[in-house]
């Protein structure tokens, strides 16, 4: 998959996934344009609201250089609706074998989420080289994804859930994480406020933290 070798390039050099959350369509852009300004331009939507599908399609139609992708994915519909808004790219929180063989099949670029080796071994039977691992930091963190790696030496993983400024830098310096999903830089709070120039630090210092690591 060509497309999917290209989005694991571009999100592995970003290092980080913001997952936004927006329950209000007219935050999309200004949260997007906030994004940018800091330096990663690029985002996990989530469809755990109903404005997700609208937010897809404003942020990138604003930015259409925009890496954009559709979170929480948990139904072929949400795929379809997803990549018609203009997702570059789907990830769900689990392994289901129904949407990812769905998207391999259509060439969407997917990143399952997985936690056992059975459902790491479905993963790698199907090609995939990038997973998601979710929830992070409560299914042992980069430990996990270090004992995992060891028989499964083709995968990488992406993941999220639990991480933060605080204890991103232990999963960077892993040659096996392409990148680390995170909400921090992008909280509910800060994006209903409108504090959008603060988003725009706490990005920056995001990114000041994987140029450290990662040069």
């Amino acid at each position: 998959m060509e497309n999917m070798d290209k989005i694991m390039e571009q999100i592995h050099s970003y290092g980080i996934v913001p997952v936004v959350v927006l329950n209000d369509a007219k935050d999309a852009v200004p949260l997007a344009k906030a994004l940018c300004e800091g330096g990663l331009p690029c985002a996990e939507v989530t469809f755990r609201t109903d404005a997700a599908e609208e937010s897809i399609r404003q942020m990138t139609a604003a930015y259409p250089d925009m890496f954009v992708g559709a979170g929480t994915v948990l139904t072929i519909e949400q795929v379809d609706r997803a990549v018609a808004a203009g997702a570059k790219f789907i990830v769900a929180p689990g392994f289901d074998p129904e949407i990812v063989d769905y998207c391999l099949e259509k060439d969407i670029p997917v990143f399952p989420g997985t936690i056992t080796p059975s459902e790491v071994a479905q993963a790698v039977k199907r090609g995939l080289k990038v997973l998601k691992f979710f929830p992070a930091e409560q299914f042992g963190g980069i430990a996990t994804i270090k004992a995992l790696c060891a028989p499964y030496t083709t995968v990488k993983f992406m993941p999220t859930g639990g991480i933060n400024a605080k204890n991103i830098t232990s999963y960077l310096e892993s040659d096996k994480i392409l990148a680390c999903g995170g909400s921090w830089m992008v909280k509910g709070d800060l994006v209903k406020a409108g504090e959008f120039d603060k988003i725009t630090e706490l990005v920056k210092e995001a990114v000041a933290v994987v140029k450290s690591v990662r040069g």
